[in-house]
């Protein structure tokens, strides 16, 4: 198959994921009416779990992981649940967009960890599509914070935290298949969720406690776990067949799938500062996407001659 064969197949699978993903949100505010949102984020990974472990055996993969990959195994699955139950927390209450929007201010998230923890070079465009990202984010978390509270700032803990898992996804990548690393994190955060979910019960945390679900919500729980594992390889395959680069615009796509599934099963819609701040975010988003390409093909052309002090610096 030709690279050219390879990417249409990919951007298919992530226009997939872009319609699935949503479906979780869906999913987890129907379950989240009535079982408590630590529940539903125990329910996710052990149905994801279950899913994943006949798809690893059929597919003959190593189980092992070494040390250092079970170190990172760990972190990844323990950022995994707080970003879970964050975002679980927030659509029990405000509308699924909304959450959506202000989670994705996690690509500015990355850049800026990357830039004061990691010490990468990031110029002065690509932090200030940074900033102009956030201010997008607080157009839709001040009407939802006078209407929901301080559960209008969750979605950004989801973005703080999703931000660390990809960047510890990078990471163990280079020690674990990605199909095995879904079993294996699904496997650990359930294991983390167990002692979290008793605390919480003894303690009386009516969100963060165990409380087995009933009837129809039964079946929410396993959704949410479905949609997950289903949307997850289809963004892992997406990925093996296509660019990031070229991926990675499309995903923006799954803000408007998200406002379509909440309309239809909530009746929620954005209101006019949402859409302001879905437009900024998605816009300082692509711009961030962009610019990251511009330099990535800078890194990889041949050296130039050196420019004159009249002659603009690339880049930056």
């Amino acid at each position: 198959m030709s690279e050219q064969d390879r990417i249409f197949p990919g951007i298919a699978l992530m226009l997939g994921f872009c319609i699935i993903a949503p479906l979780i949100d869906v999913a987890s505010k129907l379950a989240a009416q009535s079982v408590p949102v630590g529940t539903v984020t125990l329910g996710r990974y052990l149905v994801q779990a279950a899913l994943m472990a006949p798809i690893v055996l059929a597919m003959r993969l190593s189980w092992r992981v070494s040390r250092h990959a079970g170190w990172l195994l760990l972190a990844r699955s323990a950022v995994s649940i707080v970003a879970t139950y964050c975002f679980v927390a927030a659509v029990q209450v405000m509308p699924i967009a909304d959450a959506l929007a202000i989670a994705f201010v996690e690509p500015f998230v990355i850049l800026l960890i990357g830039r004061f923890w990691m010490g990468e070079e990031v110029g002065p465009r690509r932090l200030a599509a940074s900033v102009v990202g956030f201010i997008g984010a607080l157009f839709v978390i001040q009407p939802s914070f006078t209407t929901f509270g301080a559960v209008a700032l969750f979605p950004l803990g989801t973005a703080v935290c999703f931000a660390l898992y990809i960047l510890l996804t990078r990471a163990l990548s280079r020690h674990m298949h990605p199909v095995t690393m879904q079993l294996h994190t699904a496997l650990v955060a359930a294991v983390l969720c167990l002692p979290l979910l008793g605390l919480g019960t003894a303690a009386g945390l009516k969100e963060l406690s165990f409380a087995q679900p009933t009837g129809i919500f039964w079946l929410w729980c396993f959704c949410v776990g479905l949609a997950s594992t289903v949307s997850h390889m289809s963004m892992t395959y997406a990925l093996k067949l296509a660019p990031s680069t070229t991926l990675a615009p499309l995903h923006y796509f799954e803000m408007l799938t998200a406002t379509l599934f909440g309309f239809l099963v909530f009746g929620d819609f954005p209101n006019a500062l949402t859409w302001i701040g879905i437009a900024i975010i998605t816009g300082s988003g692509l711009y961030l996407i962009h610019r990251e390409r511009v330099t990535a093909r800078a890194r990889k052309a041949p050296p130039a001659e050196p420019l004159s002090a009249a002659e603009p610096t690339p880049l930056r």
